[in-house]
């Protein structure tokens, strides 16, 4: 105290919050842009980079081949800039690492060969990933009318297997060309393969003996 009894107006004294310039700084768009500035305008885009986003491509692929729209759409996802990603997907044409005809063509072929799939769910499958008519339609050219009917024909067998013994041969039809509709067989070659198939197979030996009884 001073003598006149009136603080001296020293640092020991307690500053109220409004007073601190370190509780009350402001941390709106102008500050935001001025720490941007500091660091790097290209670093602190959204998304990021472009050679953040060609490594995103790149660990992406590394998985499986993928459509240059499943890779627009994930990089995307991830915030990159409409010009960054065409960018990327340009330059990953331009050497060969995104290809919709070529993915269209290893699509097909594997999950036709080891998920049984028919052309329609591979047409649908195609669509949905983004793959031109014209590129899905040359890669659907690759799975003939024989190849469907032989690998329907390798379903419906190993299904016959699993049906449970004396059921109705209407009901079996049913569910047996259900199952080929669903992975996308036509009701043509579903029905035709079922009913051979059927006639030719045990259960449909027990089912049309009359002496069988099916109760």
């Amino acid at each position: 105290m001073s003598a006149g009894g009136r603080s001296t107006g020293s640092g020991r004294e307690p500053r109220s919050d409004e007073s601190d310039p370190q509780r009350t700084r402001p941390t709106g768009p102008s500050e935001t842009g001025q720490r941007s500035g500091a660091g790097g305008s290209a670093d602190r885009s959204p998304g990021g980079s472009v050679e953040q986003a060609k490594e995103a491509c790149l660990r992406l692929l590394a998985v499986r081949a993928r459509s240059r729209a499943e890779l627009g759409q994930r990089l995307s996802a991830k915030g990159f800039a409409t010009e960054v990603t065409e960018q990327v997907l340009d330059r990953l044409a331009e050497v060969g690492l995104v290809d919709d005809a070529e993915f269209a063509r290893q699509w097909v072929q594997q999950r036709h060969r080891f998920s049984g799939k028919g052309r329609q769910a591979l047409a649908q499958e195609l669509r949905r990933k983004g793959v031109a008519r014209e590129a899905a339609a040359a890669a659907l050219e690759d799975v003939t009318a024989d190849d469907e009917t032989e690998r329907a024909t390798e379903l419906v067998r190993r299904k016959l297997r699993t049906l449970p013994a004396g059921l109705d041969r209407e009901k079996a039809i049913r569910r047996l060309v259900g199952m080929l509709a669903r992975r996308g067989y036509g009701h043509s070659v579903a029905y035709a393969v079922v009913k051979a198939e059927w006639e030719a197979s045990d259960a449909g030996t027990r089912i049309e003996d009359p002496g069988v009884s099916l109760d």
